[in-house]
């Protein structure tokens, strides 16, 4: 692995919890060093065109991902149009052997903006780790409504937060929104982000899972929902069509707080059960099965 952590950092404008590496030149030199059978670019960062430059110059062939909607994200905040930022994508991907996506949906639309060298490559989720639990884990009049992601823009939270809803709602996650979403927003309990089992009974213990995002490639934390016995409600957008549409584990509507209601009445075991045939074997296997082997 070839990560910021090993590099001095800056945070990324608008968004400084992501650390963005200094001077990444000496990716060349990590590569050279490790000498590997396949390299894997997973994003379109300093690193990533850094990784890029050096696999061109010495003729390695390497694989790409696409596993966020920069140009969507990029145009949230700044306005920049987004057939600028997909003619960047298209120039980044174009030598690879192969750009991995999640979905169908995904594959489709980066085929419409010129990108078309594509493999499929899905999702696992740990069904150990995330697991029905007890409901009594967290406190609050009951529907709980959860959201768990980063509290930023991209993720159109506001569209879930200001539902009129039954119950209490909560959101799990960190991000350049949290402070104003929480002056803005006193009765929605910010817990802030969480890891390991401590997030999986977060999950567990809510009633539905609110997936307000209109911008995720795939979105894992609806399987880790699923996984936990928990429906889901979102809009009917790539990401929840790929995942939830058509397994009855879930409700896409326009509509989200109609979606939201009604996911209530979904069977846990028809979550549980659909979230089970996304296993870590079947995406190892895919992802071996599509890189470039050249040494």
């Amino acid at each position: 692995m070839v990560t910021p952590d090993q590099f001095r950092t800056v945070p990324c404008p608008t968004y400084p919890e992501i650390r963005l590496a200094l001077f990444p030149g000496q990716v060349g030199r990590i590569i050279e060093t490790f000498r590997p059978c396949a390299i894997h670019i997973s994003t379109e960062g300093p690193l990533g065109f850094a990784a890029r430059r050096h696999c061109l110059k010495r003729g390695y062939p390497f694989t790409t991902a696409f596993h966020t909607r920069f140009p969507e994200y990029v145009h949230a905040r700044i306005r920049l149009p987004l057939s600028i930022s997909y003619a960047v994508m298209r120039w980044f991907h174009r030598p690879s052997s192969g750009v991995m996506v999640a979905t169908q949906t995904i594959e489709n639309d980066l085929k419409s903006w010129g990108i078309t060298n594509i493999k499929r490559w899905s999702r696992g989720v740990d069904t150990e780790l995330f697991r029905p639990r007890a409901k009594d884990f967290l406190e609050g009049p009951r529907p709980i409504s959860l959201y768990c992601g980063r509290v930023a823009v991209e993720k159109n939270i506001e569209a879930f937060l200001a539902l009129d809803l039954p119950g209490t709602k909560y959101v799990v996650g960190d991000g350049p929104q949290l402070a104003s979403l929480e002056r803005q927003y006193p009765d929605v309990q910010f817990v802030g982000m969480k890891t390991g089992e401590d997030l999986a009974m977060h999950f567990a213990a809510a009633d539905v899972f609110v997936f307000p995002s209109r911008t995720d490639t795939f979105g894992l934390v609806l399987l880790e929902a699923l996984a936990s016995g928990v429906p889901v409600a979102a809009f009917p957008v790539p990401g929840p069509l790929d995942v939830v549409d058509g397994s009855g584990a879930g409700v896409l509507d326009e509509d989200l707080a109609g979606a939201t209601e009604r996911a209530l009445n979904i069977d846990p075991d028809r979550c549980r059960a659909h979230a089970l045939t996304y296993s870590w074997d079947a995406c190892i296997d895919q992802f071996l099965g599509n890189i470039h082997i050249f040494r």
